[in-house]
């Protein structure tokens, strides 16, 4: 019932909110550099990275495209490699309730990413506005299918060749990882991509509810537990499985912002799998800089980014830093809150 009411206040707000969404999109240009200034006079600083809103001294970020790789999230892929330098995480339900991650890379390239696995038809409506390059292992014949009509270059295994490797110390399917610098010079359009999200000056706070925990009820054992960490400034992640989730670089998995964006999961082909629709609108809880905003979802067409408003219908500004989507179903209960 909680839900019902949520995505009903959602659509009244997204209805009212239409022109505002409209009136922001446009074509993707370049973030500008930043600027200081020094006895009245203006000089350039650094770029700023599309993906994130740091700033990209070396212009790196501007020079390639997005770069989305599909990677297992069950207890046997664990732990997991590069996600903790992706720009941005996308958290999706496939087939059997089991959680799996897109991981986005433009200003970063790790190493080592991975386990890769297989496409599902959600990521197809993730990749459209960002383009690029879609590295995945395979994938049933409706969701390579699904994935061939968006605007990416695809390279799965067969393709990849030194660009990904099996790692023989790990048992299959688990043991199938990305080298992110080659499979980035397999090349992509648009260069770069174009902003997903909006962002605050670096030491602006921003404004909401306090909270200082929350949990994610993702399906069976994959509710995710977020904590604000008050001295790195963002929200530690902990699995049911597992508990605190660190990457095999030892580093913990730890991003500025988390989004949790209320979504129908529909039934696809008659099979097992399920895919999310992101085009019509819904509840988004946004989570950034210790706070709560509670607003929603709306996406102008495929190609545009979706657009996350706050209660008055303005555009909800994030922390520069990577941010994880967690899109999770709207017959799911409740989130656990700690304020």
């Amino acid at each position: 019932m909680r839900n019902q009411i949520r995505y009903i206040v959602a659509r009244v707000i997204v209805v009212a909110g239409v022109g505002i969404i409209i009136a922001t999109q446009g074509s993707a240009k370049k973030p500008p550099a930043t600027t200081s200034t020094t006895a009245g006079t203006t000089k350039p600083s650094s770029p700023i990275a599309p993906l994130t809103g740091l700033p990209d001294p070396s212009g790196t970020a501007l020079k390639r495209p997005a770069l989305i790789v599909k990677v297992e999230n069950d207890p046997n892929s664990h732990p997991q490699w590069g996600v903790d330098q992706a720009d941005i995480v996308y958290e999706e339900i496939v087939n059997g309730g089991i959680t799996r991650l897109a991981a986005v890379f433009n200003q970063s390239a790790p190493a080592k990413v991975g386990p890769v696995r297989s496409v599902r038809p959600t990521d197809t409506q993730i990749v459209w506005p960002l383009g690029g390059i879609f590295a995945y292992s395979g994938g049933a014949a409706y969701a390579i299918t699904s994935i061939s009509t968006a605007p990416v270059k695809l390279i799965d295994e067969s393709a990849a060749g030194g660009a990904m490797y099996r790692d023989d110390t790990r048992v299959a399917p688990y043991n199938l990882y990305g080298r992110v610098p080659l499979l980035f010079a397999f090349g992509g359009k648009p260069t770069p991509p174009q902003p997903l999200f909006q962002y605050r000056p670096l030491r602006q706070a921003a404004v909401g509810t306090t909270v200082t925990q929350f949990v994610v009820p993702f399906p069976s054992i994959y509710p995710i537990t977020w904590l604000w960490d008050t001295k790195t400034h963002s929200w530690d992640r902990s699995t049911q499985f597992a508990g605190a989730d660190y990457t095999g670089s030892g580093t913990r998995e730890s991003p500025k912002n988390v989004i949790v964006q209320y979504v129908n999961y529909v039934n696809g082909l008659g099979t097992m799998a399920s895919y999310a629709d992101l085009q019509h609108g819904g509840v988004a809880d946004v989570f950034t800089d210790g706070k709560e905003i509670t607003g929603t979802w709306a996406r102008h067409s495929k190609s545009t980014p979706i657009q996350y408003l706050d209660a008055a219908g303005k555009g909800i500004r994030l922390t520069p830093g990577q941010t994880w989507v967690e899109l999770l179903d709207n017959g799911a209960p409740a989130m656990t809150i700690t304020h």
